[in-house]
């Protein structure tokens, strides 16, 4: 065993955290840790993970349950293609594999989900098979300590960072060793400021000798995110509210949401969402005060959600972009799992009257609008000419019951 190995190792089993998934050799409880630790922080995985793994204790649970169940419970952890890819490889293991996760790197990557830093995780940290890591921290630790100063984004410096990788794993105990080269990036070699006095490897590494910790790895410049308007309805009819189901595939597959859509040029925020209920969903709306804006970021572009009060006017919906839609009552829309910007609405929706942020009830919140109303055909299949909506108010009139009586309706 190398010194370098030597000196990483004690210092690991000294100063390693306590963390769940390191209490065991169950490589679906490693799997289901090391997915999660993809993009995200050790401290915001451990709730997480146990409420994960509560929830589904064993592949076979997984495997069981229903793709919204699953994204549920995974809601908040983000980067919902994770979730649907460890569904996926569950019902595959469980089904096709008898519940045995495969030992090798290769077979591993045959799995939904899982490339080639998970499946070395997986298999040195489960089965000890000699696999290397490489994630942030590792390019972080391999980068300062052996002077790397090319982009360790590029394709050539990928390879490089394996092959050291690779070439620094001890014989035996490779699980441990991968674990403690990404908890020294983790704790001691941290991007900002590390603490090199801590570090067992200090007095080789290249970048402490020459005061290079904070310019290696070097790092691309990143380029400004493109920021979208969007604007949604949160649309009643008869106390129930309508959500959607977005497409399994692609940005947030399979989370529900409120309709509405990206604002055009020169496009107000009520108009927008008025047209996207007619395009998207063939319906009409009153559009009402707006609920709440929220910012939120994903990893390419950032948007800015404006949510209105909306009131169903007429039309049978029919959706165009969405694989469902559901009517449910207030209390009910936290049985769905919604991205995080919807979450936000529906906190506002369900905040306590007398809360800071409370919303006034949709009664009384839609403004005069000339939505117009769908074209309906006569009895020779002409169209009528849309006409628009005059007000939001029915003046009251009179009717005659079968006695005659006179009765005033609302």
């Amino acid at each position: 065993m190398s010194a370098f190995a030597q000196r990483l190792l004690k210092w690991y089993a000294k100063h390693k955290r306590a963390l769940p998934w390191r209490a065991t050799r169950d490589p679906y409880r490693i799997w289901l840790a090391e997915i999660l630790l993809q993009q995200t922080r050790v401290e915001a995985v451990i709730p997480y993970y146990e409420k994960f793994s509560a929830r589904y204790p064993d592949v076979f649970a997984l495997a069981r349950a229903s793709r919204d169940d699953v994204l549920k419970t995974w809601e908040g952890a983000g980067y919902y293609a994770r979730a649907r890819n460890l569904h996926r490889a569950a019902q595959i293991v469980a089904n096709e594999r008898g519940g045995k996760f495969p030992q090798t790197v290769e077979g591993l990557m045959q799995l939904p989900g899982i490339g080639r830093y998970t499946a070395g995780a997986v298999a040195s940290i489960a089965f000890d098979a000699r696999a290397p890591v490489v994630d942030g921290n590792v390019v972080r630790v391999l980068c300062r300590y052996f002077g790397i100063r090319d982009d360790p984004q590029a394709s050539a410096t990928q390879t490089r960072l394996w092959d050291t990788a690779e070439k620094l794993l001890p014989k035996k105990r490779a699980g441990d060793f991968n674990q403690a080269l990404m908890e020294l990036g983790a704790t001691i070699c941290i991007p900002k400021n590390p603490r090199c006095l801590l570090c067992p490897l200090y007095k080789d590494c290249f970048a402490r000798a020459d005061g290079l910790q904070n310019a290696l790895p070097v790092k691309r410049a990143k380029p400004e995110l493109p920021h979208k308007i969007i604007a949604a309805g949160v649309i009643y009819r008869r106390g129930k509210i309508l959500i959607q189901q977005r497409l399994n595939e692609g940005l947030l597959g399979g989370l529900w949401e409120f309709p509405g859509g990206k604002v055009e040029a020169g496009e107000s925020l009520a108009d927008c969402v008025a047209r996207e209920c007619r395009e998207e969903l063939g319906i009409a709306v009153r559009v009402g005060k707006k609920i709440i804006s929220v910012d939120h970021a994903f990893s390419h572009f950032s948007i800015t959600l404006h949510a209105f009060h909306c009131e169903y006017v007429a039309g049978r919906v029919k959706i165009s972009s969405a694989q469902k839609y559901k009517w449910v009552r207030p209390e009910e829309l936290e049985q769905y799992a919604f991205p995080a910007a919807n979450k936000k609405i529906i906190a506002a929706l369900l905040a306590p009257p007398t809360a800071p942020d409370a919303i006034a009830p949709p009664r009384g919140a839609y403004t005069k609008t000339n939505t117009p109303r769908p074209a309906r055909k006569n009895s020779r299949g002409e169209s009528r000419t849309a006409t628009p909506l005059k007000t939001q108010t029915r003046t009251p009139t009179v009717r005659r019951t079968r006695d005659h009586r006179r009765v005033r309706t609302p």
